[in-house]
């Protein structure tokens, strides 16, 4: 076989959590190609000189049969162009625009996919799913970047409008295709000669929706509300502390609430980074932030253990037993706020959501919550 072939890890692309993607590297004559396979691993967890997964890795033998079956499709190919007497050269095997195989937009999809899982993006990557699938139920997805124009699509409007898509679920997607449209660009997929994007109107798509607020009035009754004695006590109790350290800390998500350690609490303060979006943030710790984090607090915890007992280090390793997790006790927290507010009357449909829009409030005037907060009963 003219042509090397051997599974890499792109040291040179290591990212700021000290992982990096596996790609496949082609050499011919002194020249390399790079085919990625959409995984990124952590540096230790990586042999080179075997080309495999460390077997203490989760899912390492998953993950490891896609990468050996990316290199037998490519070696397939390989022997079909001699079986062919076709010259072997990156030409021949992966074509002059592309570095990318079988690259419909369906397929593109997917490697982004799971490059997305692979650097932690769970929740990206979950959106680019929803939007391959309705292309793939379209029947848009078998076609290629080249195809898609400004009637491909008015055809996806029509077919996600048809399905009763609403306007936002049709902003979000359109938004994803968007994005992977001008990677495919980026990465030279194809040879872009009109962008159909700049003469389709997404922005008609949004709609404003209407914030979920809760009042002062309410907020007492939550925190003073009596629990019944019950087995289910401490799961009301446990919901209710999630929301009000929501509420406390500016109006932190569940899932930074998750994944909160107690190396994160540094000099009365609170430091986390969005898991969304990366920002940097950090809230002082009131009196009640501090009384409920010491409800859930363990003497013997070290700072890499999370603070409240939704994960546990020794088991949610990877981001999708992560994402997996959360979205679970997310569920409970949730059903359980539902019947906290029906018993303390309220008429708001009260979830980890609502608390996040006092984040204005709680930021532009800290030292009135402060006030306010001291008369509250505690819990």
């Amino acid at each position: 076989m003219s042509i090397n072939i051997k599974i890499v890890q792109r040291k040179d692309k290591t990212s700021k959590s000290n992982a990096a993607p596996i790609h496949i590297r082609f050499t011919l004559k002194g020249k390399v190609r790079y085919l990625a396979t959409g995984i990124v691993l952590p540096l230790d967890a990586w042999d080179d000189s075997e080309q495999h997964i460390l077997p203490t890795y989760p899912d390492a033998d998953t993950l490891q049969m896609q990468i050996t079956a990316k290199r037998l499709e490519i070696e397939k190919k390989i022997q079909r162009l001699e079986a062919l007497d076709t010259e072997v050269n990156f030409d021949t095997l992966f074509g002059q625009k592309s570095k990318y195989i079988n690259c419909t937009v369906s397929e593109y999809f997917r490697q982004q996919i799971e490059y997305l899982k692979g650097i932690g993006k769970v929740g990206t990557a979950g959106k680019y799913e929803t939007c391959k699938s309705l292309l793939e139920q379209s029947g848009l997805g078998k076609k290629r970047f080249e195809q898609v124009d400004l009637q491909f699509l008015q055809d996806f409007e029509a077919y996600m409008t048809r399905k009763g898509n609403s306007s936002n679920s049709l902003a979000t997607s359109f938004s994803v295709l968007r994005a992977v449209y001008n990677k495919a660009v980026k990465q030279k997929v194809f040879a872009e000669t009109d962008n159909p994007f700049k003469q389709y109107n997404m922005g008609k798509f949004w709609k404003p929706t209407r914030k979920r607020a809760i009042t002062k009035e309410d907020m007492q009754k939550i925190q003073s509300l009596e629990l019944p004695e019950s087995r289910e006590s401490y799961s009301l109790a446990f919901a209710r502390d999630i929301f009000l350290f929501s509420y406390y800390v500016a109006g932190i998500n569940f899932k930074d609430i998750a994944i909160l350690r107690y190396s994160d609490i540094q000099n009365g303060r609170i430091y986390y980074q969005r898991h969304k979006t990366g920002k940097e943030l950090n809230s002082p710790i009131l009196p009640q932030t501090k009384e409920i984090m010491d409800r859930y607090s363990k003497s013997d915890a070290s700072p890499d253990d999370y603070i409240f007992p939704i994960l546990d280090r020794r088991i949610h390793k990877s981001e999708q037993q992560i994402c997996n997790r959360v979205h679970k006790v997310i569920g409970h927290v949730n059903t359980n706020l539902k019947r906290i507010a029906e018993m303390a009357g309220l008429k708001v449909n009260l979830t980890t959501y609502v608390a996040r829009h006092c984040e204005l409030f709680l930021s532009l005037n800290m030292n009135r919550l402060q006030e306010f907060t001291s008369s509250w009963v505690t819990i």
